[in-house]
Parts: structure tokens; sequence; C-alpha cells
């Protein structure tokens, strides 16, 4: 009996670490369209690696050495590098979590069926110390060695990346016009980098409601592909960023709406009748304590097993 309650409890344990795991953790993808450098079509990477492992995998798995490292510019498959972290997907929605997106998960789906060449990573794990996009940018930089050898590096000012001379695009309208003011200038051979996060991109009908994710990645890979460039794509979700880190435009709404409300409302004094409840409440809250302090010394009294009646002692 005890052997079977012990196995239960360790096929719970394992059931538990498991969706902690698929909840602490974030599914990558990459596509590229037209990108034949490497022989393997579709792959899957099931192993729970870390960000660094992530970029690492891209540079060499997914031929992005050959865009972001190489000196060899007049051989680069590609005109552009895109990668967009977003902040909606835990690696148990592409399990089939009912709470997922559906637009954003065939979106990927589709991406990643249709290209020449895609990779998927189920399992990639989080850091709450840096954010995703910095820690990809910072691998891609310290595993190419002498830095990034790419013609220009852009990114949205959601993000949240540290070093480095970047170009900051303000919303969905300047990643367009950067797209297209980059592809009449750039040179043959070489290769720009944009990093883009969900979260700088409002409605412009509702400033208070973000777009859908689903919609933004719509809007830049369409945008991409009008500008006739070839391009590979990263997606990689970061959704615990969220909440430690949100747009700056919600923090400074938040902020201007706080100060307001605090400079027109008249300071709240709690006055006699609430000092009058609080001590009432207060005092219900320390006889509850002292009630249940009673009662579980009252049931160890009745849990000791002591004789009522004792031997008397015999005489020799």
């Amino acid at each position: 009996m005890g052997f079977k309650i012990f196995v239960v409890a360790m096929m719970v344990g394992f059931i538990a670490a498991a969706q902690i795991s698929l909840a602490s953790t974030v599914p990558a993808f990459l596509w590229a369209p037209g990108f034949s450098s490497v022989e393997s079509k579709e792959s899957v990477n099931y192993q729970i690696m870390s960000p660094k492992d992530l970029a690492n995998s891209v540079l060499s798995q997914g031929g992005w050495s050959d865009l972001l490292c190489s000196e060899r510019k007049n051989e680069r498959p590609v005109d552009l590098a895109v990668v967009f972290v977003g902040r909606e997907l835990h690696s148990s929605d592409v399990a089939g979590n009912k709470h997922a997106d559906p637009a954003l998960l065939n979106l990927l789906k589709d991406s990643f069926t249709k290209s020449n060449f895609s990779m998927a990573f189920p399992y990639v794990a989080t850091s709450e110390e840096e954010t995703m996009e910095n820690l990809l940018v910072s691998s891609f930089k310290e595993a190419c060695g002498h830095g990034l050898g790419v013609a220009n590096v852009a990114f949205l000012e959601s993000c949240s990346i540290e070093g480095g001379d970047f170009q900051k695009l303000a919303n969905l309208h300047s990643v367009h016009d950067h797209l297209v003011s980059r592809m009449e200038k750039r040179t043959k051979g070489e290769t720009d980098l944009v990093v883009l996060c969900h979260g700088g991109f409002q409605s412009l009908k509702e400033l208070d409601q973000p777009f859908p994710e689903s919609e933004i990645l719509t809007e830049v890979m369409s945008s991409v592909e009008q500008s006739g460039a070839k391009y590979a794509a990263l997606y990689v979700s970061d959704p615990f960023k969220s909440i430690h880190y949100p747009g700056y435009r919600e923090l400074e709404r938040f902020l201007a709406d706080d100060t307001a409300k605090n400079g027109s409302a008249s300071p709240k004094v709690c006055d006699e009748v609430c000092q009058l409840k609080s001590s009432l409440l207060e005092g219900v809250l320390v006889g509850i304590v002292l009630l249940l302090i009673l009662v579980s010394g009252l049931c160890c009294m009745m849990g000791i097993d002591t004789p009522t009646r004792f031997e008397a002692p015999q005489e020799n």
C-alpha cells in the first residue's frame, strides 16, 4: 500500500513538474521563404534551451551566421533578417491550449509549413533579469566574435536592447517606411537586422487597446513582402516581460492619469465612523484567532490518551 502511494505521489510530481516547465517556457519559430543555403526544410528541436542556445542554433543550424556574421556579403542569400518578440504564447499554447489566439497560431503554422526552410523550438526558457530581445542580440554579437556584420540594425522603441548605436523606430508606419527606404539604399550583398517587440503598437481607434499580435505580425510580414526584400524571420515569445517591462506609452499614460486623479480628488480621511469600524474589525479578527487557538488546544488535549485510573502499588 505504501509503495502504491509513493508511485502515485511521484507521478503527480512529474506531472506538476511538466506543467511548470510548459508554463515557464516559450516557443520560437524560424522560417525563410526562398532561403536554400541549408539542406533541411523543416525541423523541430524539442530540447529545453536558453535564449543564448536559441541564438546559437539560429546562427549555426538556421544559417543566420551567413547573414549576421559572414564577411562574404556578395554571397548572402537574403536582404533582411527580422526578429519579432511576441508577448502572448507559452509552450503549452502550441500543444493546443484553448486560451491561445487561433489566428496567431495559424499564422505561425502557415509560415512554418509554406516556407522553403523552417525550424521550431517549442521549449525556450525565459530570463527574469533580461528581456528576450536583449539576450538574443547580445548572443548574436558574442557568437559572431567581432560584432554584427550587418549593414543596418533597427529596433522598435518598445524593445529593451542595451548598447550599440542602433536606429529606433516609433511605430508600425515607421517600420514600413524604414523597410522601403532601406530597400532603395541597400547595396547588393548587404543584410539588415530589424528587431520588433509587441507592445509598441497602439490602435488608432482605441488608444487604450493594443492591436492583436496576429494582426501586427501580419502587417509586418506584409510590409516586408511589399518591399520586395528576401527575408528570414524569427518569432519568439516573451510573455513574462509584458508585466515587468510595459511599453513606455502605456506607462506614461498610466502615470499621467494617476497624477491627474490625485490632483483633482480630495484626500480621504478616516473619520470617527471609519475608526470605529476598523476597531471592530480588528477585534473580530483577534477573537477569531484566539478561538482557533482555543479549539486547537482542546483538540490536542482530547487526543492525549491519559488513563482514568491508576493501579495501587503492590505491597511486598
